[in-house]
């Protein structure tokens, strides 16, 4: 079994942190060569160069920075352990970590994580986008405590992960005044030929919106794909085109006078995960988000 020399890790946090070996020798009062020997030892231990030479500095590698992360983590839960034993009030927030994927919505992404900072506990949020695949990667190497996704962990990564459901809904297609008066006939057949905004094709929404008009017999005039919610949302707003939201976002878009309802549908569900690596989740954020969800957002 490899053992961590945290007396060497002491030094590397100590040199990143400040930034060279000369100011990190200042501050724990040992010699630059020995921070370098320490150095040298933690890198052989950990088969890989935790730094490299930008100029006249240090900068980190990218296996530094992971180190980095972790290493700011120990010495901060050891000084949260040392003001807990001797009964002083740490004051310490819970980091909650937490990767959004892109194409979900930025407003339930808001109201799903909302219940997290509503603890007692002073909880400090890190949020991040990207693919579901490249924010499952960062759960697996524990970068982030929590994914939020409109689609369960991809079966083909071979990852220690766990889809919880937090609820799902149907459809709702919405346009501005203008559009919604351009349309022909009865909805769901007035979307045939309509300017359209959707998803792009890779996620699982869009999926569930191109098998719903196939099997209406309905081909929309694709007007612009969206890799990004929001940016799908502003060019609707705009006037674009219609374009789909879950139907939970109903109750907000009431408030907006520049969009109308052109119909609805249960037929194209709209589900949302957690994907943690804990089967049985434990962070208090996390549960918070999840026991909300399903018992306000989505009930």
């Amino acid at each position: 079994m490899d053992w961590l020399n945290y007396h060497h890790l002491h030094y590397f946090w100590t040199v990143a942190r400040t930034g060279s070996i000369s100011k990190a020798s200042q501050e724990l009062y040992v010699s630059s060569p020995a921070i370098s020997a320490q150095l040298s030892e933690l890198q052989a231990s950990l088969g890989a160069e935790l730094f490299a030479r930008s100029g006249r500095n240090l900068a980190l590698t990218e296996v530094g920075r992971v180190a980095y992360r972790y290493a700011d983590e120990i010495f901060s839960l050891g000084r949260e352990m040392m003001d807990t034993v001797k009964s002083r009030p740490t004051g310490r927030p819970y980091r909650l970590a937490i990767g959004i994927v892109d194409v979900l919505p930025k407003m339930i992404a808001h109201w799903l994580i909302e219940p997290a900072l509503q603890l007692r506990e002073r909880v400090r949020i890190d949020c991040r986008e990207g693919s579901a695949d490249q924010l499952v990667a960062q759960l697996a190497t524990h970068e982030l405590d929590v994914v939020l996704s409109d689609v369960p962990i991809n079966p083909n990564i071979k990852v220690g992960a766990y889809s919880h459901l937090l609820g799902e809904c149907g459809t709702t297609f919405v346009g501005t005044t203008k559009v919604g008066k351009s349309l022909r006939g009865e909805f769901p057949q007035s979307l045939h030929e309509a300017p359209m905004l959707l998803p792009t094709e890779n996620t699982g929404i869009r999926r569930n919106l191109d098998f719903w008009f196939s099997s209406q017999e309905i081909r929309p005039a694709i007007a612009g794909e969206f890799q990004d919610y929001a940016m799908l949302r502003a060019f609707g707003q705009a006037g674009r085109g219609v374009f789909p939201i879950p139907s939970v976002f109903e109750r907000e878009m009431k408030h907006q006078d520049s969009l109308q309802r052109i119909g609805h549908t249960e037929d194209i569900r709209n589900r949302f995960y957690a994907i943690s690596v804990e089967r049985r989740l434990k962070h208090p954020a996390v549960l918070a988000i999840c026991n909300t969800a399903r018992r306000q957002l989505f009930r």
